[in-house]
């Protein structure tokens, strides 16, 4: 077995165990509850998981999807968010190796999963990750290098030529106060127009981790496509629900979120 082979079933193994964790994260951090207290409870009748029935994956296809104490349904969403958050992780590793390069990857991959599932199940974004996203997408940039994109040209003349790391932090914390502004302030003009909010604050604040983890060219990308997907299967899922489009709440950072990952896969 070659090491970049046992590297990639690691972080696979890894990003199940990480998966298992945001699925606590998506289940309390809406409802601001602590994530470390109390242990893992069954969903549907509150009793302790004992280990071996909270295995990633496994334990839910063993149990059938049921509640060893309780015989209920669980929700598909617990497997769904380990297995993906193990490929992606696998994924991240095979292509880049093992190194700085996978680690931020794997935290942005991570931090969206999260974003993702909580939109779409509560329509909140937790700060938890919104913020310190935006922060780790920053603190990371000097150490794993943006590509050299337009902002850091533009401002070429006021660092040092060569200065790869500079230029990566001024892309990350740059874009993120761009992109979040002008989003912010398309919601601030719906509003203004429409007489009622268009946009969340929690939305704003993932375009700019967004910004800090892909840089400018790369988030915008991300940006585009998850607009693309809101529009084209959020109106399809209105017109099949037949919800009223005026008052239905879209889960736009569960879109934005999938559009980011394309992007991020994109750019690897």
């Amino acid at each position: 077995m070659s090491e970049a082979f046992l590297y990639t079933i690691l972080a696979g193994l890894f990003g199940l165990l990480i998966g298992s964790f945001l699925n606590v994260c998506i289940s309390r951090l809406p409802d601001d509850y602590s994530i470390d207290e109390p242990r893992s409870q069954c969903p549907r009748c509150g009793r302790m998981i004992e280990w071996y029935d909270n295995i990633p994956v496994l334990s839910f296809v063993v149990l059938g999807g049921k509640g060893r104490c309780c015989k209920e349904r669980i929700s598909f969403r617990y497997p769904v968010v380990e297995l993906i958050t193990g490929l992606l992780f696998a994924a991240a590793v095979y292509r880049l190796g093992a190194g700085w390069a996978a680690v931020k990857w794997c935290l942005f991959i991570a931090i969206l999963i999260e974003l993702i599932f909580s939109d779409l199940e509560s329509r909140i974004l937790p700060d938890e990750f919104t913020k310190w996203g935006v922060a780790l997408g920053v603190m990371l940039s000097p150490v794993v290098a943006l590509p050299y994109g337009i902002i850091p040209a533009m401002l070429g003349a006021y660092y040092p030529a060569g200065s790869g790391a500079l230029a990566s932090f001024l892309n990350s914390s740059l874009t993120a106060l761009l992109l979040s502004g002008g989003l912010w302030f398309l919601g601030w003009g719906y509003e203004k127009f429409r007489g009622k909010e268009g946009l969340g604050f929690g939305d704003v604040k993932m375009v700019a981790m967004m910004g800090a983890f892909l840089g400018l060219e790369t988030a915008l990308v991300g940006l585009m496509a998850g607009s693309l997907l809101g529009t084209v299967l959020g109106l399809a899922w209105i017109k099949i629900k037949r919800e009223n489009s005026d008052s239905y709440e879209l889960p736009f950072g569960s879109f934005l979120g999938v559009g980011a990952l394309l992007a991020a896969i994109l750019s690897l």
